[in-house]
């Protein structure tokens, strides 16, 4: 397939932007889907970090989705012409939390397009920009990597496997299952059909089964850490997916923290060892 590098590149510098209301309700259906025992958000309560996923949900019209589920490519982001559209990973400052009830906005600009030849094929990098603010100002600032890729043919190299680091202070396994990933798909209103209809996923995406959502994984790594260290501020939070997680063996979320406190490195990994998802956490 010819990717027309230069035509994708000028969405560099498009804008977007939405405004949303931080309901309570969300945030107690993802508490519910990580199994937290918390209390029932009330307004004026903080919206924990990476919880603004489940705000500026995509509302396109049914007519606008694509084969794939997500929306159809053009508008904001640029048309890829790649079948395979994955989150490969965010770096995010937060510079004080959100509170449920407030009015926020998001602000968004492709910061960068980009494309290389990898080991089976074309890749398209994607980076977005977001702002996320409230009445006070800017509370969120994030730099979002998307990757676009072909379906595998018989014959591509498979990937290296990257091991996982040996020795954790904290770990949680968790058993990814159709509702749990059901239940995040429809808590961000997100119809990518890799991650709950296994017969597409299987048959046209060429995977083994259904796909955990890279930001679920992103969002149990910082719950592992609200687990460990409740009382703990996140100032700054990235994350890096590095090979895909299905719902077909349970996973662990491991966790340690630097000497001087200020620093958590998280990873999740597989059964066999292998990483699948590298994060550090800066604390305030």
């Amino acid at each position: 397939m010819t990717i027309d590098i230069e035509h994708l590149r000028s969405w560099i510098g498009r804008t977007e932007s939405r405004t949303d209301i931080a309901t309570a309700a969300p945030v107690q259906g993802l508490s519910a889907t990580l199994d937290r025992d918390d209390a029932a958000p009330h307004a004026g309560d903080p919206v924990p970090p990476c919880w603004h996923w489940l705000y500026f949900l995509p509302m396109q019209r049914q007519s606008e989705i694509g084969v794939d589920g997500h929306p159809k490519r053009g508008g904001f982001l640029p048309p890829v012409p790649l079948p395979r559209r994955m989150w490969a990973g965010s770096r995010i400052d937060f510079l004080r939390p959100l509170a449920v009830g407030s009015s926020i906005r998001r602000d968004s600009r492709i910061a960068d397009v980009s494309g290389k030849e990898g080991r089976s094929g074309s890749l398209v990098f994607v980076r977005a920009h977001h702002e996320i603010s409230d009445e006070q100002g800017v509370a969120i600032v994030e730099e979002h990597d998307i990757v676009y890729r072909d379906n595998p043919k018989p014959g591509d190299p498979v990937p290296p496997v990257q091991a996982a680091p040996a020795e954790h202070e904290w770990v949680r396994t968790i058993q990814p299952d159709d509702v749990l990933l059901f239940r995040y798909s429809a808590l961000t209103f997100n119809g990518h059909r890799i991650h709950y209809d296994r017969r597409y996923v299987t048959e046209v995406e060429g995977y083994p089964g259904l796909i955990v959502h890279g930001p679920l994984i992103a969002t149990l790594l910082l719950d592992l850490l609200r687990r460990n260290l409740p009382d703990a501020t996140v100032a700054r939070f990235t994350f890096r997916a590095v090979k895909p997680t299905f719902d077909l063996t349970p996973f662990q979320v491991c966790g340690r923290r630097s000497e001087d406190g200020r620093t958590v490195q998280l990873w999740a990994q597989h059964t066999d060892g292998a990483l699948a998802m590298e994060a550090s956490a800066t604390l305030a």
